[in-house]
């Protein structure tokens, strides 16, 4: 958190943008800002995260910025790390959208599903729930838009692609990045550069 705010004050960022936060699959994904031009994007993934510890620090690391839009991974950690039941993790998203929209109304909401790994792969079942949860949750309100990063990354023998991954079978490599990247970037353009600024 000092080291964002050492950032910060240096190169202040620009409100109105958009901000991808959650666990250490934003963390590690060092080339967002030119991944996701000519939108305009903060990175505040913080490593080892849960919804719990978004929601703490969602002052600090989002509303600060007063986005247009919030991109969000969690959910892995939770389930994978601390065995939290999909129930509980629809629940922690559920809140972090009140609390956002409680002083952003306008603002859009995007739940990154939570990935299938091979280290974890004995969690994709209760994973995939939360991620079954989360998308009936975004698909009641408009504002909420549920992207499907994971299903892709699962091979024709319906296991994790080893190729997406870092040798500790957890944490994305650059192939698993383009991945991603070609997933998440065109929805973010259809919904994001119709409003507010672009990098120019």
């Amino acid at each position: 958190m000092r080291a964002f705010a050492a950032e910060d004050a240096i190169t202040p960022p620009p409100t109105n943008a958009i901000v991808f936060t959650g666990s250490s699959s934003i963390v590690f994904w060092k080339s967002l800002a030119r991944d996701m031009a000519p939108l305009i994007v903060i990175n505040r993934g913080f490593g080892g995260s849960t919804l719990a510890d978004a929601l703490y620090w969602l002052d600090t690391l989002v509303l600060k910025y007063k986005p247009r839009a919030v991109v969000l991974y969690e959910g892995d950690n939770d389930i994978g790390e601390f065995d939290a039941t999909p129930e509980s993790v629809l629940k922690g998203f559920e809140t972090f959208v009140a609390r956002i929209h409680a002083e952003r109304p306008e603002a859009r909401i995007y739940f990154l599903s939570i990935k299938p790994s091979p280290l974890r792969w004995a969690k994709w079942p209760q994973m995939r729930r939360a991620n079954e949860l989360i998308r009936a949750f975004c698909e009641s309100r408009p504002q909420l838009h549920f992207i499907d990063v994971g299903s892709p990354m699962l091979g024709d023998d319906g296991r994790p692609r080893a190729d997406l991954f870092e040798s500790d079978e957890l944490h994305l490599n650059t192939k698993g990045y383009e991945l991603w990247t070609s997933l998440v970037r065109p929805i973010l353009l259809e919904h994001e550069s119709r409003t507010g600024k672009r990098r120019s």
